[in-house]
């Protein structure tokens, strides 16, 4: 099973760390931990940079702001290691922090380290040598949302985290927030975009209920156990998590989640297995969580059409970071294209109420 985890490879050229410097600095953090340091980098992920480090036999993994990133408030370290403190304690697949780093002089942006989470991590498709059988893929299912209404079900206030966000016109602020947003990292013209701005501001519904959210929460931000896929151990990437309306963290999840109906663009734009036989469709999806939660999620249609929207948003700001020269991954010059596939999902969602 032991080729079936998660791997960190080589550090993409640009994105390199200062050892000379970070080194030391883990020395006297860590002055128990004899050996030499040793970097890599978790390959996946367009958002904040994930790091393996080792010392020696101590085992760290290392969180960072994407170089380039001219949008402090996405990449807050501080309030991600804050959030994680408190959360570990009372959502144990949320990982748990070790040190939180605000001198930039050490590797050229605040970064903090957390314990490591080993497991499987599903991406498009299972990797080689994973079996998936339908059973499999709907007890997944089944798993997956049911960590996501446990997260809904947190006590934040208990937690400590009251102070993480503001429930009252959260989902009208988000609306305006990522719209203002589009506008503030624009490089091409996509008619979609005022078309659904203007349906949103229409149909915004009502508020009924506020949780702590992930905000990009998919199959590729979960960790599996490796001895039985079917069982979370991990949460990952909390950079966006907030107090807010938890249907539009099942929005996002169902704007990860590719029916095997879906048109052939849209499968590219699938971040897991969803279309494989026992997956449930995001109708299913909607109604198991609905079930567990008791929810109304009669307006599901608004938060998956916002959803979409919002993840273009997201694709653009990287895109202009690229078309900036702010950085050089090959992996943005394609963005442009899922950009336009969101939209006009989004688009649709809105125009025919179907999802």
């Amino acid at each position: 099973m032991s080729d079936l985890l998660d791997h960190p490879a080589a550090i993409r050229p640009g994105e390199e760390l200062n050892l000379a410097k970070l080194e030391p600095y883990l020395r006297l953090q860590f002055p128990n931990a004899p050996g030499t340091l040793d970097a890599r980098q978790y390959p996946s992920g367009h958002s904040n940079l994930t790091y393996s480090l080792r010392l020696g036999a101590k085992e760290f993994v290392l969180r960072r702001p994407p170089f380039g990133s001219k949008v402090k408030s996405a990449h807050d370290m501080n309030r991600e290691f804050r959030v994680l403190s408190k959360l570990h304690a009372v959502y144990d697949p949320a990982p748990e922090v070790l040190h939180y780093c605000d001198d930039a002089s050490v590797i050229g942006a605040p970064f903090y380290l957390m314990q490591p989470i080993h497991g499987v991590i599903l991406r498009r498709d299972p990797p080689p040598g994973l079996g998936f059988p339908s059973e499999t893929a709907r007890r997944l299912s089944e798993s997956f949302i049911e960590n996501l209404v446990r997260l809904h079900q947190v006590d934040y206030a208990a937690a400590g985290l009251s102070d993480l966000g503001k429930p009252q016109g959260y989902l009208e602020r988000q609306v305006r927030g990522w719209t203002e947003r589009y506008f503030g990292s624009k490089t091409d013209d996509y008619p979609e975009v005022e078309k659904i701005s203007a349906w949103m501001q229409q149909h915004m519904p009502t508020t009924n209920a506020s949780s702590l959210i992930h905000n990009d929460y998919k199959y590729d931000n979960v960790v599996l156990d490796a001895m039985d896929i079917t069982k979370i151990v991990g949460v990952l990437d909390w950079e966006m998590c907030t107090i807010g309306d938890p249907l539009t963290d099942l929005g996002t999840a169902l704007a990860y989640w590719v029916d095997a109906t879906d048109a052939e663009e849209l499968q590219g734009n699938r971040w897991g297995p969803t279309t494989f036989p026992g997956s449930f469709t995001r109708e299913e999806f909607v109604h198991f969580y609905a079930r567990k939660t008791g929810c109304d999620a009669s307006q599901i249609a608004f938060y998956l059409a916002f959803a979409r929207f919002k993840l273009a948003v997201i694709a653009q700001q990287i895109y202009f970071r690229y078309h900036q020269g702010l950085t050089h991954d090959g992996r943005f010059a394609s963005m442009p294209g899922k950009i336009q596939i969101l939209l006009r999902a989004s688009l649709q969602c809105a125009q025919t109420g179907r999802i």
